[in-house]
């Protein structure tokens, strides 16, 4: 006699085999993190589908109730995960099996896990911007906090990493809020893109079922239903959008992160961090390392790598959907966890910074910093510009020889090179050179205050409409 058991006949390397081969298609260890955004596009499913008459009301209640509770069991860490039901949906679908029997089996009428998983990635990028737009505002809030905490602290600018001219301290931070504002815009642009449901596209052909697709998505919040089903199963466009986003985010904190490892340290003195923040050497009593800093700077490729893997998976698939697809999630979930980690740390770090006011000032004087100042001044007695800076150059030039700051010249001296200059040249200092900027955008201190008030307005706008 036959044994017609599943696995009857196998011998155990083959057994062996299969279970190999399970564990490697299962996306269950990484896509459970799915079941809210399944179970709630579930429930709406059957709703509709009971409105359409495609199945009774009494067992859409029952779909509806037992899902319900299978959320629940989930969020109390009573639900048992199998590996040998490979995916979130099917994981849930075995449960809601066990609890209401051949019932669920209708809940699948109409749908495939192919439009089935895009409508729960667009549910979950939604949630995902939300959030990372919260943390974009409270990591601007602690940009503002310390900018005007710090309004007339001066530090040098810096080009190529030269100390170039004074700017005001609130300047500087100010800049990675408009950084960051432009990091929401991106985030918001994703949004709009995202927020389309697929569900009703079926594997890839559409339904053969009087589906109402436009209530369904009002009921899921969705603005717009997709237009083309071969499009809808296959677009991962949405994800590559956010995690570009992500990427650019990252590179814009790595950078700060980068000044704030430069300013802390001996060589700078600019600033101090809290303690919480570093972290002690292991040998070296005496050190205190920006470790959080330091990580935050590292962990921008890991986020730039997650990006370049989903645009390698993608860019050689024919329509509609393949199973390369998969591969599109432990990247994404990643990338999401660590931006906002990131964002937090860069909040707090920004808070908690203490600045040395009279270093930053005494190197925003130094290194003939002020040397543009005095080629304006030359302008404003009627030199053109050019030649103005060809005699400043000189000017440097020759204290830099002398090893003298500009301060320390005499008036004969600046006159070697000059007859327009008068004594009132000597008077240029970092506070005359800030305030000297006050066009719209720049260092000046009332247009640093109108920043100020500008971003505080943005920042409240923005937590009232939330």
């Amino acid at each position: 006699m036959t044994d017609s058991r599943p696995g009857a006949g196998m011998d155990r390397g083959s057994l062996s085999e299969e279970s190999s081969i399970k564990h490697f298609v299962a996306s269950l260890g990484f896509d459970r993190r799915l079941y809210r955004e399944d179970i709630a596009g579930s429930v709406a499913h059957a709703r509709m589908l009971a409105r359409q008459g495609i199945i009774t009301v009494r067992d859409a209640e029952l779909i509806t109730t037992a899902l319900a509770s299978i959320r629940g069991e989930i969020e109390r860490g009573e639900f048992l995960f199998s590996m040998e039901r490979e995916d979130i949906h099917m994981s849930i679908e075995a449960r809601l099996y066990e609890k209401i029997g051949d019932v669920a089996g209708k809940l699948h009428t109409a749908r495939s896990r192919n439009d089935q998983i895009a409508m729960d990635l667009r549910l979950y990028i939604r949630q995902a911007v939300a959030d990372t737009l919260s943390a974009l505002r409270t990591f601007q809030k602690s940009l503002v906090e310390t900018a005007g905490g710090h309004r007339v602290v001066v530090l040098p600018g810096y080009t190529h990493l030269r100390r170039a001219q004074p700017v005001l301290l609130a300047h500087h931070l100010l800049a990675y809020f408009e950084m960051a504002e432009r990091d929401k815009g991106r985030f918001q642009d994703c949004l709009k893109r995202s927020d389309v449901l697929p569900l009703g596209s079926g594997a890839l052909a559409g339904v053969p079922y009087p589906v109402d697709r436009a209530s369904l998505a009002r009921e899921l919040g969705f603005p717009h239903i997709t237009a083309n089903s071969l499009d809808a199963v296959s677009d991962r466009d949405f994800l590559l959008e956010f995690q570009a986003a992500a990427a650019i985010t990252m590179m814009h904190l790595s950078r700060l992160c980068e000044e704030m490892v430069l300013w802390t340290s001996a060589e700078f003195g600019y600033a101090t961090m809290l303690p919480d923040y570093t972290t002690g050497s292991s040998i070296m009593p005496q050190k205190r390392n920006p470790d959080v800093a330091e990580l935050v700077r590292g962990k921008t490729g890991r986020v730039y790598g997650h990006l370049m893997g989903l645009l390698t998976v993608m860019k050689g698939l024919p329509l509609s959907y393949n199973r390369d697809m998969q591969e599109d999630k432990e990247g994404l979930f990643d990338a999401v966890d660590t931006l906002q980690a990131c964002l937090e740390m860069c909040a707090g770090m920004v808070q908690g910074l203490r600045f040395d006011r009279r270093r930053t000032f005494k190197a925003a004087e130094e290194d003939y910093a002020l040397a543009t100042d005095v080629a304006d001044y030359l302008v404003a007695k009627g030199l053109p510009f050019r030649e103005a800076h060809g005699v400043v150059s000189r000017l440097v030039d020759y204290a830099t020889g002398q090893g003298k700051p500009l301060r320390a010249l005499s008036l004969e001296e600046y006159r070697r090179f000059c007859p327009l200059f008068e004594e009132d040249v000597r008077s240029i200092t970092a506070h005359s050179s800030v305030s000297a900027r006050g066009v719209p955008g720049g260092t000046g201190p009332r247009q640093v205050a109108a920043a100020l008030r500008r971003a505080r307005r943005l920042i409240e706008r923005e937590s009232a409409a939330e």
